[in-house]
């Protein structure tokens, strides 16, 4: 218990000072520190994940920059989804999912990387998203092409979520920026309501199932709580663009640490 109290607590700092990616470190922590494999740790690494993305949807919700009605719809196609990635990644060998989860972390690290070196800077692309907001109301005006692209991207991150015990921000966010005209606040915060709702019915269909391990996911999930309100106040002293580079050399680590756990 207290092991998985620490890792937790690793992973909750991770996600405060990086935001709710950084639980993407979850699932490798566990398979690591507690000799789980990738199928056992997903839901308890989707606890911690689901824990962090609700703290940070409240707070949009309340500042009213989560667009409710988007992250529905895709939450709802990915809630739909979570049981076939489940039902993939009780089935696939689990070298084979070990490395799919090294890769998802090597593209993590590079999209921190390159974001890092934009150190944010707007995409100056000028073609026109799919999914435009009406100037008055501020609702987005739906198209054919807006649901199902938003669908989409809801069902991929679903698949994810029930595979490799993952939120699914690596996808939600690069979304949203590509298919939307939200400002990056509103991206963040509607992805993290997205991120939170299909966490959430993926570890109720877990632990309704019986595969969650409750003697190591509660103390894990409370570690992370603790370390992530850590973290959130540590955050604002550190410089986004190092803790970028950061997340994305420890991801590199984990990555290169789990294809040679595998290959050994």
């Amino acid at each position: 218990m207290t092991l998985a109290i620490i890792l937790g607590a690793l992973v909750g700092g991770v996600m405060g000072l990086t935001g709710a990616g950084g639980g993407i470190l979850a699932v490798p922590l566990l398979v690591f520190g507690l000799q789980l494999t990738v199928v056992q740790a997903g839901p308890i690494g989707l606890l911690a994940v689901g824990i962090a993305a609700a703290m940070g949807a409240i707070i949009g919700v309340k500042v009213g920059t989560v667009r409710y009605r988007a992250a529905l719809l895709i939450a709802a196609t990915g809630i739909v989804l979570a049981p076939a990635g489940v039902w993939l990644g009780q089935r696939l060998d689990t070298q084979i999912l070990s490395v799919l989860f090294a890769v998802v972390l090597l593209w993590v690290a590079y999209k921190n990387f390159r974001e890092s070196r934009q150190d944010g800077e707007a995409n100056s692309s000028d073609t026109k998203p799919p999914c435009i907001r009406d100037m008055q109301s501020g609702r987005f005006v739906w198209t054919t092409t807006c649901a199902i692209r938003l669908a989409a991207s809801g069902s991929i991150a679903g698949v994810l979520s029930g595979l490799l015990g993952v939120g699914g921000g690596f996808v939600m966010v690069p979304a949203l920026q590509r298919y939307t005209d939200l400002a990056m606040q509103s991206v963040v915060a509607t992805s993290l309501a997205v991120i939170a709702l299909i966490s959430i019915a993926g570890v109720t269909a877990s632990i309704v199932s019986g595969h969650f391990n409750v003697a190591i996911g509660t103390p894990f999930a409370a570690g992370a709580l603790a370390g992530m309100l850590l973290g959130g106040v540590l955050s604002s002293r550190l410089s986004p663009r190092y803790l970028k580079t950061a997340f994305a050399l420890i991801c590199l680590i984990v990555a290169a640490a789990m294809i040679v756990k595998t290959i050994t």
